[in-house]
């Protein structure tokens, strides 16, 4: 049994790091494209606060994240639990 591993996405949020299937920027049409159909679905957490979206998280659960830390920051914080 392993232990869930959480990684802080900003503003007091986390996702469970074994979850992750990608780490994107938004500003390409695909990307916002996904944000939508996510949004339409309901598959969509918003947890940038009404701040700017940075950068958007794709989990294996078909959800989709929204953070508002920088896409570098959240590389770095990732590097932290690769082994």
């Amino acid at each position: 049994m392993s232990i869930a591993k959480f990684m802080n996405i900003g503003n007091g949020s986390v996702v469970a790091v074994n979850r992750i299937i990608s780490i994107l920027s938004p500003e390409s049409a695909p990307v916002k494209r996904l944000v939508q159909d996510a949004r339409d679905k309901g598959f969509l957490i918003d947890a940038t606060y009404g701040k700017k979206t940075r950068t958007i998280f794709v989990m294996d659960s078909e959800h989709v994240v929204l953070s508002a830390v920088n896409n570098e920051t959240i590389t770095a914080r990732m590097m932290e639990y690769t082994d």
